[in-house]
């Protein structure tokens, strides 16, 4: 087995918690999670989706399965149990880490996963920014008052060194106080319509000079009309 081999075994088989990765009950994770976690990695950035298709073609391809864009060990020495949350051994404080712009909406009405996920929480503050980091460059860092959170009926439930639970209500959230955007106030101008549908029309802003010019008579026009009339006439 080589290297990278090596390595996937370990991250989908032996202890996926370890690189911030919470696999489906089946033992799944998307590709496209665990190409961000092997990144992570030092001396593994290099990697790409074409290495793991090079794995999953070679002589270890028995060791994993794939299903459409997700990917599983078929040999897995870990478990998750959703059915008994252990609640005294939650720490009382846990981490998570949101997107920005997820931030206000966090604050006001709490953390829920999305369908067939659960959220991550983790005791470790890095660990934390390092799977925010996996959907946002600059992620906001979150405390959990999950102990307590526990004790009002919360079911969180321990993954290895991870936390998983379906939602945290807001009030045992805190973080950064949420900056609202103050908009500029609008500009006066003196511009005013004189009736709905209608400008005034300002000659001496027309960007045409020559148009201006065109359209304005000269200072004696008349008489120099006359004058050619009248040498016509001779």
């Amino acid at each position: 087995m080589d290297d990278l081999g090596r390595l996937l075994v370990y991250m989908l088989g032996h202890k996926p918690a370890e690189f911030g990765l919470v696999p489906s009950p089946e033992g799944f994770v998307p590709l496209k999670e665990l190409l961000k976690a092997v990144h992570e990695e030092p001396g593994w950035r290099h990697v790409r989706q074409s290495h793991i298709n090079e794995v999953l073609l070679g002589k270890d391809r028995f060791l994993f399965e794939i299903d459409g864009n997700r990917i599983r060990a078929r040999e897995r020495k870990w478990e998750q149990n959703f059915e008994y949350p252990e609640r005294p051994s939650v720490p009382k404080i846990l981490f998570t880490a949101v997107r920005r712009k997820a931030h206000p909406v966090v604050m006001e009405k709490g953390l829920i996963s999305s369908a067939g996920r659960y959220l991550v929480l983790s005791s470790d503050e890095e660990m934390s920014m390092k799977i925010g980091k996996r959907r946002d460059p600059q992620p906001v860092l979150l405390r959990v008052e999950a102990e307590k959170a526990g004790k009002e009926g919360i079911s969180i439930y321990p993954f290895d060194t991870l936390f998983l639970c379906e939602e945290i209500p807001p009030r045992y959230i805190h973080g950064p106080p949420v900056v609202k955007e103050t908009l500029a106030p609008p500009v006066e101008t003196a511009y005013k319509p004189a009736t709905p549908g209608t400008f005034p029309l300002d000659l001496a802003r027309d960007p045409d000079p020559m148009r201006r010019s065109r359209g304005r008579k000269q200072k004696g026009w008349k008489e120099a009309a006359r004058k050619t009339r009248r040498s016509k006439r001779r």
